[in-house]
């Protein structure tokens, strides 16, 4: 891409819009000021509805003054594009995009793309100057959707790491993007029928596994603390005083604490899933039944600890017995967790307000 570039499209309610790009994005900036445009919170240009004059031919004389290049897109505007699909998505979907001038700011993009598919390879290998961001506030759901690369028509569609959750490409409970019509209708429909279930899925397995590695951690830890406990000596056969062992014991319940921490995050929409009555094990209900309450005991400290400090030595022993369920019935709630299956969307679209959804990553930097 040009070092300083100006890319045109049409909007449907604003009319001819440009895009900045290019290292020497700001060159492209005092083009578009001298010319007319004005700029918006998104970092998209638009000439205002005054009867200004500017034409197209100004702006490509003005943009040579300034050593930036100005080329039209062959595609309409990604915002209007992408609020069209928003609109026939259940739920509730808002649209915004998103303007990645200096080619750093794309690259800000990767931790973030949970996504085993094209998309996720696009936006490591090719230049991605805009985009748009589809947000679902009420499940949390956030998307990316580009222009396809390489291709006239086509849109690619992957989602961001969910919160708390973050894995980004390579993941290998990560979904596979997919390519998506330049028609609205057909797009969310396959957004609908196949991705958001894929998706959803992945967020299960992600949670889950996340869940069973916590597990796996503590339970090691904590192993190779009774060992140390009952022996009475550090492993090079060392006497262990009753102060360092005090304190090897504050070690691990405090890392324990902090590790549980994602059990308490993911485990409630789990539990929520789990049916133990359909499955092979109905007798887990009892186990499942103590897991949640000691996640709701969990719940409350964490509450108690946010709004005024809770002493350390009472953080501790309250916390350790949410965790010792866990240890001890963990098992019964992976094998339930694995076999129950995400809530499906509903198949027809449902009209309701959109609502933005915070950003937790970089977004758009206006410069």
């Amino acid at each position: 891409m040009a070092e300083a570039q100006i890319i045109l499209s049409h909007s449907r309610e604003s009319g001819i819009v440009a895009i900045a790009a290019g290292e020497q994005y700001p060159r492209a900036h005092t083009a578009l000021t001298e010319s007319g445009f004005q700029r918006d919170d998104d970092g998209v240009w638009h000439l205002p509805a005054d009867g200004t004059q500017t034409t197209v031919v100004d702006l490509v004389t003005c943009a040579k003054q300034h050593r930036a290049s100005v080329h039209t897109s062959s595609r309409r505007y990604i915002g209007d594009a992408a609020r069209d699909l928003a609109r026939l998505l259940p739920g509730q979907w808002h649209a915004s995009v998103e303007v990645y001038a200096h080619p750093a700011w794309q690259e800000d993009l990767v931790p973030w793309i949970w996504d085993g598919g094209e998309l996720g390879r696009a936006v490591r290998s090719e230049r991605v100057p805009y985009a748009a961001v589809l947000t679902d506030a009420a499940q949390g759901t956030t998307l990316l959707f580009i222009e396809r690369p390489g291709r006239q028509l086509d849109y690619l569609v992957g989602a961001f790491s969910p919160e708390g959750l973050e894995g980004g490409y390579g993941d290998p409970h990560a979904p596979r993007s997919i390519v998506l019509p330049p028609f609205p209708g057909r797009a969310a429909q396959a957004l609908t029928d196949r991705y958001l279930p894929a998706y959803e899925q992945a967020v299960h397995a992600r949670q889950t596994a996340a869940i069973a590695a916590v597990l796996a951690d503590i339970r090691s830890e904590h192993d190779t603390w009774q060992t140390l406990n009952a022996s009475g000596r550090y492993s090079d056969a060392t006497p262990l005083s009753a102060a360092a062992l005090g304190a090897s014991t504050e070690l691990f319940l405090d890392h324990a604490w902090r590790r549980f921490l994602t059990v308490v995050d993911h485990a409630p929409t789990l539990l929520d899933r789990c049916r133990p009555a359909n499955s092979p094990w109905p007798d887990d209900a009892t186990a499942l039944a103590r897991l949640a309450d000691a996640v709701s005991d969990a719940e409350a400290l964490l509450d108690e600890i946010h709004g005024d400090a809770v002493p350390e030595q009472e953080r501790r022993a309250r916390a350790w017995p949410a965790i010792e369920t866990w240890l001890t019935d963990g098992d019964a709630f992976l094998r339930q967790a694995r076999l129950s299956a995400p809530h499906r969307r509903p198949a027809l679209p449902v009209t309701a307000p959109a609502r933005p959804l915070a950003a937790a990553r970089p977004a758009y930097r206006s410069h």
